[in-house]
């Protein structure tokens, strides 16, 4: 099974979620971009990767749930998607801030900047657009009921049909990993799964 995999927002592919992600599924590959800050950058890089990799499943949580619920044409878990990151959230505004995890670049900060925020609101006037028969049936949105950061479930019942809340808050974790999206995979893709996490196969020599 290949997933790929989109961070939340300041954070990066080297997140301690991409490696829970990597031990669950030891047989699958999971592919885990360094997302652009700039909208205007991040969406047609991801479409792109996505059209590249032909993954099997693509994950995002946050920010990353946003982006992923605009992969038209691929089965998308959204965990927790910030819709609406321009108006709620409290830590896209302008400045300078550092990254919470290793970038590939190696870069410690970045800046949002008035340009940003106006690439941020335009992306999300237009995120539900072009929404197939296929999007409708394969995009999947899991909501945390003790989120802090504010829900978008009914935002996102408004075009899709699989909302699912779990007992938990913001962050994807291994409980919710393993008891949440697990049996969801296991319905939807039970062959990529199995294969997902059998152990490796030792390469054995032929002669």
């Amino acid at each position: 099974m290949k997933i790929i995999y989109l961070h939340g927002f300041g954070s990066s592919g080297a997140s301690g979620t991409v490696e829970l992600l990597r031990n669950i599924f030891p047989s699958g590959e999971v592919i885990a971009p360094d997302i652009p800050i700039d909208p205007a950058d991040a969406l047609p890089y991801l479409k792109q990767l996505c059209e590249d990799e032909q993954p099997d499943l693509i994950i995002g949580t946050s920010m990353g749930g946003m982006y992923a619920q605009q992969m038209r044409g691929f089965r998308r878990f959204c965990v927790n998607p910030s819709f609406r990151m321009s108006s709620m959230s409290k830590v896209f505004r302008t400045g300078t801030f550092k990254f919470f995890n290793r970038r590939k670049d190696n870069q410690k900060e970045f800046r949002i900047t008035k340009d940003i925020i106006q690439h941020q609101m335009m992306m999300e006037r237009k995120q539900f657009e072009g929404i197939t028969d296929f999007d409708i049936e394969n995009c999947y949105g899991f909501f945390g009921i003790n989120d802090p950061h504010g829900s978008t479930y009914d935002m996102f019942c408004k075009h899709y049909k699989h909302a699912i809340k779990f007992e938990g808050e913001h962050q994807l974790n291994e409980k919710v990993i393993k008891k949440v999206l697990i049996p969801v995979i296991r319905e939807i893709l039970p062959e990529a799964y199995n294969q997902a996490i059998e152990p490796p196969k030792p390469d054995y020599m032929r002669y």
